[in-house]
């Protein structure tokens, strides 16, 4: 299935090196090989394989070569000034597109070496947007239990130029076994990798405490209580956490970012279904991972400043969700499963700071405008990126 992003990335690379970052799993290779296609003389090298590390070292690629595709380049020792070398001295018919783990990403931030060379792409899981405007069913109920990472929730579904597909029970066992082999190899792999902890007890505990947490502001002294360690370690786990794409935290919009930080934050997944929970709080998640992949597109696509947050007063008021560009809320927004009674707290909230509404519903039979719009989730999450 295609990729949203490709016939950007396409532009892109006719400017500017690429870095593709994202989520373990998320499809980054596959994209990579994808784009690869509308290449005549493309070549892929991954830092991982010996004999790809041989051809990297030495820039051993051909002079014909039109696409050189680096993948988790980032474990080279100067990686960053080895790529601008790279792109410094190369042919004009020559693109490079740098994609790998989620590391890649963070250590992207990290020096000035690459300013001014570069445009970033996240790739997120897909999401009710991106189904729709690839031509498939904006499928709710299917991101919610599968999630949308491509594997699990690709599997039973028919497929072009397959042989091997699965379909019925086979193909739930498969996303199950797919999702446990994907929290081991991050916990294993990434995680431990990217910084070295010593209590692997905890910090699995640490992560499957957020999945039964989502949606509510988390308290890192209660979840250090809960598995005996200090509220600087929980920090510390969750920072790393996001840092890998395996949640993502927003804070409570308070009109001021650094205050904003400082407040508890609330934490959802990349994986929707990872989340433990009732549907309502699972629906929440979807809503929470779309947004943010919206406001992750307006920066890399558009170059404006955009962010998610929640709204709650120090009494207990509080919606969902604020979304806000350049730092300026743009409207807020409150979720419900079926009750398409306007929410109180919403209407408060819209009337006191004077910005737009937005109640969504999952089960809703007709889309209307009260104190504030009242949208069918299908549609509406339809229209996002």
């Amino acid at each position: 299935m295609r990729r949203r992003r490709k016939t950007q990335i396409l532009k892109d690379l006719n400017s500017k090196i690429v870095f593709l970052t994202g989520p373990r799993q998320v499809g980054k290779t596959w994209l990579a090989h994808d784009i690869a296609k509308e290449f005549s003389r493309p070549v892929y090298l991954n830092y991982d394989n010996r004999e790809d590390r041989k051809i990297i070292e030495k820039e051993a690629w051909l002079g014909s070569t039109d696409l050189l595709i680096f993948d988790e380049i980032h474990k080279m020792p100067e990686w960053k000034t080895y790529i601008k070398g790279v792109f410094d001295t190369k042919p004009k018919n020559l693109k490079i597109l740098v994609t790998g783990s989620a590391r890649l990403e963070y250590f992207r931030q990290m020096g000035e070496s690459l300013s001014g060379r570069f445009f970033t792409h996240r790739l997120f899981p897909f999401s009710p947007g991106e189904l729709a405007v690839i031509g498939a069913a904006p499928d709710i109920d299917r991101l919610m239990l599968r999630g949308g990472f491509p594997e699990p929730f690709l599997a039973g579904l028919p497929a072009e130029n397959s042989a091997n597909q699965i379909f019925g029970e086979e193909s739930e066992n498969f996303a199950r076994r797919w999702r446990k082999q994907y929290v081991d190899g991050l916990i294993r792999d990434d995680v431990l990798d990217f910084e070295r902890f010593s209590d692997f007890k905890s910090l699995k505990l640490c992560l499957e405490l957020l999945r039964s947490r989502v949606g509510s502001p988390v308290s890192y002294t209660s979840i250090a209580g809960d598995i005996g360690v200090a509220p600087n370690t929980v920090k510390k786990y969750i920072q790393v956490f996001e840092e890998l794409y395996v949640i993502f935290r927003i804070t409570p919009f308070v009109g001021n970012i650094v205050r904003s930080l400082l407040k508890e934050p609330k934490i959802y997944f990349f994986d929707t279904a990872l989340v433990e929970g009732d549907e309502g709080i699972k629906f929440e998640n979807l809503v929470a991972l779309s947004l943010a992949k919206e406001a992750a597109a307006e920066e890399d696509l558009r170059g404006i400043s955009a962010s998610l947050h929640y709204v709650r007063t120090k009494d207990g008021k509080e919606v969902d969700f604020c979304y806000v560009r350049d730092n300026k809320a743009q409207y807020l927004l409150e979720v419900k499963l079926s009750d398409s009674n306007i929410s109180k707290n919403l209407c408060y909230f819209c009337e006191k700071y004077n910005i737009p509404g937005i109640q969504l519903v999952k089960n809703l039979k007709r889309e209307r405008q009260e104190e504030v719009e009242v949208r069918s989730a299908e549609t509406w999450l339809a229209e996002l990126e």
